[in-house]
């Protein structure tokens, strides 16, 4: 098996070059570069060394990724000739794509990779910048960069800024999370005669001209905490903290059951902005929603129970595993056959076996018109459920009969029995129609509260008191609420 050694020219001139790496160049034979656009290849020239770049591939692709599949391709089918040498910049093991898909070559047992040295870049740029790593550094690839990637408490150093296009994307990335006056740095040819550092505001960041692949953004890690406050690790750090030893009383004494009703309550206000179409209000009452989620998931930390990586684990691994139409092979077309799929998945997760009942997993603790809604919905899918409207028609009179016979009758159990059989009847006729009746009862709920506000406005405005208007008055405003909405 012959062996493709694999040299780096360095960050930028030929002083940057290892003496090692120097003479090892000038023995190399055959030599290829994956770029002559590098201060050392003027040197390789002016010695007489000879080489072959692949600079022609760039030019035959439109993607990085099949640029560097491409030269590692030549590389490898060189080698069955003979020992390859192949040098790139910086050093080999340093932001360099085709050097880590030539150890998937050696793998594979096509070749043997020998990695030998260079200087990288981040040497002389932590001291162009004057920054220590330790206090934690992030390497970025500015090509392939996506805004969830960056860990803004870190120093960040953005590499392969090669021109204004690379720049804007990585400036419109960091500009939807950090201000637009950000102070960034720009830095060419570090550790060289022709070193330059430009500190500009981000939003500057592509009007530079000059950039060339010799140069890298230095992004200073954010101290200004509120710049913090929309990461998720900062909302896990504050629940945290009102938990601890010297949080929050209140969020201290909470347990999972003290919290049941504020997530219900919070739930439902959540719904009141969607209806709204208020974003403003959705994005509040989600925070909301959110936080109680974040209480729950601190409450099993405290007990080491579970935390919001269980929670975000779970529902994670769910989603893939319910979604194979997306994540996998299997074939959805349609919103019927993602819910037939999920279906069959879920009866799979739970053993195959048939459950005590199908109506077991509805949850007790729906409000009333949702679980009706939901049990009837279950009992439906294995035929227990009329085909048309009427004979639901003639179910919900017959309810009303019989409510209507007990109304007289003086026993109250049976009264609400009967009024409760009534309900269920309607909600089974709302099913057929396609109507939700707990969205049915809110729009009902708001008609009601919207007509009654216009009653009590009309009195406000004859300065009398409302108890003093006779019921047939009140309903004559009610019906000039009525309309006033037509």
């Amino acid at each position: 098996m012959n062996t493709i050694y694999v040299f780096g020219l360095g960050a930028g001139d030929v002083k940057q070059l290892p003496i090692g790496v120097y003479r090892k160049l000038k023995r190399a034979h055959p030599l290829f570069l994956r770029t002559k656009e590098h201060p050392v290849v003027k040197w390789l020239t002016e010695e007489g060394i000879a080489f072959t770049s692949f600079d022609e591939v760039y030019e035959k692709h439109e993607q990085f990724a099949d640029v560097y599949a491409d030269i590692v391709d030549r590389l490898t089918e060189q080698a069955k000739h003979g020992d390859v040498f192949y040098a790139v910049p910086g050093h080999p093991l340093v932001a360099e794509r085709t050097v880590q898909l030539l150890f998937e070559a050696e793998r594979r047992g096509v070749c043997r990779i020998v990695i030998e040295g260079g200087q990288s870049f981040l040497d002389a740029l932590f001291t162009a910048v004057r920054i220590d790593p330790i206090e934690g550094f992030q390497l970025l690839d500015a090509t392939t960069f996506r805004g969830e990637e960056w860990s803004p408490s870190l120093h960040a150093v953005f590499c392969q800024v090669y021109d204004s296009f690379v720049a804007s994307n990585v400036k419109l990335s960091l500009m939807e999370q950090l201000p637009d006056d950000y102070p960034v740095y720009i830095v060419t040819a570090a550790g060289t005669k022709d070193e330059q550092v430009k500190r500009v505001p981000l939003y500057e960041l592509d009007h530079e001209t000059g950039l060339d692949n010799l140069t890298s953004v230095y992004v200073p890690p954010v101290k200004d905490e509120p710049l913090l406050y929309h990461r998720f690790e900062t909302l896990r750090r504050v629940i945290a903290t009102l938990r601890g030893p010297n949080g929050c009383p209140w969020d201290r004494k909470q347990t999972h059951a003290s919290l049941k009703r504020y997530l219900l309550e919070e739930a439902y206000e959540l719904l009141e902005a969607i209806d709204e179409g208020d974003d403003d209000h959705m994005v509040e009452e989600l925070g909301d929603v959110l936080l109680q989620v974040m209480l729950h998931a601190q409450i099993g930390a405290d007990r080491g129970l579970f935390s919001i990586d269980d929670v975000i684990r779970t529902l994670t691994a769910k989603m893939i595993r319910r979604h194979p139409h997306v994540f996998g092979d299997v074939t959805a077309e349609t919103a019927e056959q993602v819910v037939a799929n999920w279906e069959k998945i879920k009866e799979k997760e739970k053993g195959g076996g048939r459950p005590e009942s199908i109506l077991a997993d509805i949850p007790k603790s729906l409000p009333g018109t949702m679980r009706a809604y939901e049990l009837q919905k279950r009992a439906a899918k294995v035929g227990f459920d009329w085909d048309d409207a009427p004979p639901i028609w003639q179910k919900v009179e017959e309810e009303m009969a019989e409510f209507r016979a007990e109304t007289s009758g003086g026993r109250r159990d049976r009264l609400v029995g009967e009024f409760g059989d009534l309900l269920f009847a309607l909600i089974n006729l709302a099913r057929y129609y396609g109507i939700q009746p707990e969205e049915a009862l809110q729009m009902a709920n708001d008609k009601f509260a919207r007509r009654f506000a216009y009653i009590e406005e009309q009195v406000r405005k004859s300065g009398r008191s409302i108890t003093s208007f006779s019921l047939a008055e009140l309903d004559r405003f009610w019906e000039e609420a009525k309309e006033n909405e037509r």
